[in-house]
């Protein structure tokens, strides 16, 4: 009886790989449509074309998911003629309900940066995701920007794509070209393209930053780039030190959250990984348990995809501890910092 159970069920395992793969695999049914471009929206001219085109507005799904208010600063419209540009982009696209073969056929492009530590890379599901942001948070000195450094390395080796680019927009200060000429050795990279593939640029305060963020699609389509990774070390720097006091927080928290909807709207229009560093702070009035708290608060929280808290372990050791994700479990991977890559402890 025992026997003739367990080939049943391996019997039923096999039905049931076999109905994914004829999912996955069955041909999805495509109407020919016409390509509707921003020329083709009524009442916009060549003019008004141009301004949303350089205001990063250069598809209708841009437009789609814009307020009027941002398209009225942007284009110079009235309210009432962005509010009637959204409806034609809306009725215009497909924006309703998607089935879950068509959902996970789109993960299907969904691609894993690889760190090379087996542990850290299996607490990932199998590496750094793309089309989502991970945010890992710690006290100085607990291996954030080295993450940061060895990713710009790594997502050049990503499977399946032409001269991956990293984009890394530095607000502190922390970005060293020396660093990833040894990461590069230690990946087995030519340093010298290895730098070549990595744009950088400098935030001096928390609107430079938000527009470095926004700039970002434009020099994607202005320069051809396959951008795979933004950096952002780090993300809270400069919001921190301009709101200071209670009076401020709620206009911190907008911005910011601005922010990281702008970073959601990249990870997934462009299909790359986002990784955004942030600091930390020590809650005085917990006794029990670790203090250490992110900054941000909820608004980063409920933003970021991914969530890891690192700190120092024994032995010059870093841990990372994943403590949200949508679909992975809870827990923990060692690692070392060396000289030429991150390594297993």
């Amino acid at each position: 009886m025992v026997k003739k159970q367990e080939t049943k069920m391996e019997m039923n395992e096999e039905k049931i790989e076999e109905k994914v793969e004829e999912v996955m695999e069955t041909p999805q049914k495509e109407e020919v449509k016409k390509v509707i471009t921003i020329y083709d929206i009524p009442g916009v001219g060549a003019a008004t074309a141009e301004r949303l085109q350089e205001s990063g507005f250069s598809d209708l799904m841009a437009i789609a998911v814009a307020s009027p208010a941002k398209l009225t600063e942007s284009a110079g419209i009235t309210e009432a003629t962005a509010r009637k540009m959204i409806n034609f982009c809306r009725n215009s696209l497909d924006m309703g309900f998607a089935s879950g073969v068509e959902l996970l056929q789109k993960r299907a492009n969904v691609k894993k940066i690889l760190t090379g530590i087996e542990g850290f890379d299996n607490l990932m599901g199998g590496g750094f995701e793309t089309g989502a942001i991970t945010e890992c948070f710690g006290q100085y000195g607990s291996a954030k920007t080295q993450i940061a450094h060895w990713l710009c390395c790594q997502v050049q080796k990503l499977e399946g794509e032409k001269d991956p680019i990293a984009i890394y927009i530095d607000t502190e200060n922390t970005f060293r070209p020396e660093r990833i000429l040894q990461f590069a050795d230690g990946a087995g990279l030519d340093p010298q393209e290895a730098l070549r593939n990595i744009k950088v640029a400098r935030a001096y305060n928390s609107d430079h930053q938000m527009l470095l963020a926004e700039k970002v699609e434009s020099l994607v389509k202005n320069e051809n780039l396959n951008v795979k990774l933004i950096v952002i070390d780090s993300l809270t720097a400069h919001f921190r030190a301009e709101f200071v006091g209670r009076g401020t927080l709620a206009e911190r928290q907008q911005k910011l959250n601005k922010h990281m909807h702008v970073l959601a709207r990249l990870a997934d229009s462009l299909n790359c990984c986002v990784y955004v560093t942030n600091q930390v702070m020590s809650k005085p009035d917990q006794f029990f348990g670790d203090p250490t708290e992110a900054i941000g608060g909820h608004v980063v929280g409920h933003n970021s995809t991914f969530r890891i808290y690192l700190r120092r372990g024994k032995k010059n050791t870093r841990v990372a501890k994943l403590v949200d994700s949508p679909n992975l479990p809870d827990g923990e991977a060692i690692f070392m910092v060396e000289e030429f890559k991150l390594n297993e402890a």
